[in-house]
């Protein structure tokens, strides 16, 4: 993985973290289960940055040369 990768995947890993915890707060029948739901979302949010994180990154580096 790139540094630009690893970057991209710090900052946008942890905004969709905190999108998918934001659900399972937002949600009335997910909440019986939050505690045990919200690790879950955020480890789920961060592992989906990792793909988005290289499909941006490669086409950040197509575009500047």
């Amino acid at each position: 993985m790139s540094r630009l990768a690893a970057l991209l995947w710090i900052m946008g890993g942890s905004v969709l973290a905190g999108v998918a915890v934001m659900v399972v707060l937002m949600i009335p029948s997910l909440q019986s289960d939050a505690m045990r739901l919200i690790p879950l979302a955020a480890i789920v949010g961060y592992a989906v940055g990792v793909p988005l994180a290289l499909i941006a990154a490669k086409a950040i580096t197509h575009k500047a040369g």
